[in-house]
């Protein structure tokens, strides 16, 4: 039986990037998947790729920082597929600033998205994970969220609260039945990484050990793991996927 046989998840920010490879990976894992975006043309294009090979797949626009907007998400998600399993909190934003240049606007928007964003979705799953006694919970940090850097005062406060929210779950949800981790990447080759010259992303590769940058492929191939039978005695982790960068 393959990993998530039986299994519905939500992954946010699923239309691109390592959202994107989440989905596919949880497909091929047997998994239901409702994606949720914001960007409609890439949401209902990777629905698209998905009816075509008969994958069970669907697609809702949501803003992660309206909560009534997310409570209603989710109860169409139970209405199409009869239950939640698994949540990936992998929706997330970057405006970038050094502390003295950022403004209050990159300030507040960073926080709605990554930090708000996962409250919001938790808050909206949580009665059904309960109910039924199982469930997964897994949030996307950053190894910034561990170490800090230059520049991201506004990203790293968010992920170093994820890491912390997740902790808190852990301790709260797990007599439930529900584990909480979270994943924490590296440099991770994404479609965002186009737009970077080539000798800053030679930099990167040159910081990582194993001398390249992480694919979106092997971040989701850890959430397919977190979200198995497989690692039901991981709960309250931070996993980092770097290449050990932060070694």
């Amino acid at each position: 039986m393959k990993r998530l046989q039986n299994k519905t998840a939500i992954i946010t920010g699923g239309a691109s990037g390592i959202g994107k490879a989440t989905v596919l990976r949880f497909l091929e894992e047997g998994a239901n998947v409702a994606i949720w975006d914001i960007n409609d043309e890439r949401g209902n294009a990777l629905l698209d790729h998905c009816r075509q090979q008969q994958l069970p797949a669907v697609y809702f626009h949501v803003d992660t920082t309206d909560f009534e907007a997310v409570t209603a998400a989710a109860a169409e998600v139970v209405k199409t597929f009869g239950s939640i399993h698994i949540l990936v909190n992998n929706a997330g934003i970057t405006k970038d600033a050094s502390f003295k240049k950022m403004t209050l606007e990159q300030w507040n928007a960073v926080l709605a998205v990554n930090l708000t964003g996962v409250f919001h979705c938790t808050k909206a799953v949580y009665p059904y994970l309960e109910a039924q006694g199982w469930g997964r919970i897994l949030s996307a940090a950053s190894v910034v969220g561990l170490y800090g850097n230059f520049g991201q005062t506004n990203y790293v406060a968010t992920k170093a609260g994820v890491i912390g929210m997740t902790k808190v779950w852990a301790k709260e949800f797990g007599r439930k039945g529900i584990t909480a981790n979270a994943v924490a990447p590296g440099f991770i080759h994404t479609e965002m990484m186009d737009a970077i010259p080539e000798n800053v992303l030679q930099g990167m590769k040159d910081k990582t050990p194993l001398g390249r940058l992480g694919q979106p492929e092997e971040i989701a191939a850890l959430y397919a793991f977190l979200a198995s039978d497989e690692a039901a005695f991981i709960n309250g982790a931070t996993i980092s996927i770097d290449g050990g960068l932060t070694l």
